[in-house]
């Protein structure tokens, strides 16, 4: 059973800007006509330009938006500058409704980027269906509007440019619950080894139980690996480490132990190097996280106990 619609309009032909609710009416007809189970909520995606970049059409786009949201009830629109803002924003609803099962209609040339999109931004946790947009409300005579989806494809080109969208957007959000919190032990060297405890604060993550700085990704979980892969990254720059050098554990709750350089195993509670330059970490949450340094050998440890 759906349980929200998402309707993108970020690609709509300019020809239809100026029958805009007409053309929200007709989608909201179909969904009631052709669905046993209408979603009690919708959600209309929009781009929002700075007003002096705006085209004449766009002009009028927002205010007939706003006007048709005030008719509906249970129907909200979202606008920002990219689909990357739009869709984190909607997440954001979603999640906090804990809602996870998403109709999307949008232009059948959208939907291959869209799946890019949402790849990067929700996780397994979430079901997808897609249904192209029609310009018409009879269930048994619709027009979809714009070129069939199979006629567009996604190039490399286009995954790099929506993953840095993605990243540019997510990198703009305010840090939550304060300031990246580095706790240090006085037992180990500082002059020696790079090491740290990190607390709740400090990342991006909402999730009431993952909030804020959380640094683990999973598929059954709500927090995407891109959300993750940012509070790595203010983690790194507040500690002063390579976020790509950063080897973290794969908890298994048993005695295997990975040596950076050797043949990784497929889950391990126990990490160590003597590389410079490399960054080790374990997970510390119901379980204490363990850190070991020899400042002779200089080699260093972390174990999620």
């Amino acid at each position: 059973m759906v349980e929200a619609v998402l309707i993108d309009l970020f690609s709509l032909p300019a020809s239809l800007h100026n029958d805009i609710q007409g053309v929200l009416r007709n989608t909201l007809e179909i969904i009631e006509k052709c669905s046993s189970t209408p979603a009690p909520f919708v959600y209309v995606m929009c781009c929002q330009m700075p007003e002096s970049e705006r085209k004449d059409e766009q002009e009028s786009l927002l205010p007939a938006l706003r006007d048709f949201q005030s008719t509906k009830k249970g129907l909200e629109v979202i606008c920002a500058q990219t689909t990357a803002a739009v869709l984190y924003t909607i997440k954001q609803i979603l999640d906090e409704k804990d809602l996870s099962i998403i109709k999307v209609i949008l232009p059948s040339l959208r939907k291959e980027l869209m799946k890019v999109y949402i790849d990067h931004l929700f996780t397994a946790v979430y079901q997808f269906e897609f249904e192209d947009l029609k310009a018409a409300s009879d269930c048994n005579n619709l027009q979809t509007i714009g070129p069939k989806s199979e006629e567009h494809t996604v190039s490399t080109q286009d995954v790099a440019l929506i993953r840095s969208e993605i990243q540019m957007h997510l990198e703009s959000l305010p840090s939550l619950k304060g300031e990246l919190t580095i706790l240090k032990s006085s037992l180990i060297p500082d002059d020696v080894f790079l090491h740290g405890f990190t607390t709740r604060t400090g990342g991006i993550s909402y999730i009431p139980t993952l909030s804020s700085c959380n640094l683990f990704s999973s598929s059954k979980r709500r927090d995407p690996q891109a959300v993750v892969k940012e509070n790595l990254r203010r983690l790194a720059n507040a500690a002063g480490f390579n976020p790509e050098n950063f080897h973290r554990v794969k908890t298994d709750h048993a005695n295997a132990v990975c040596v950076v350089g050797k043949t990784e195993p497929d889950s391990y509670d126990g990490i160590v190097t003597n590389q410079k330059g490399v960054t080790i970490a374990a997970p510390g949450a119901d379980c204490i996280p363990l850190l070991f340094a020899d400042p002779v050998r200089k080699a260093c440890g972390a174990a999620h106990s």
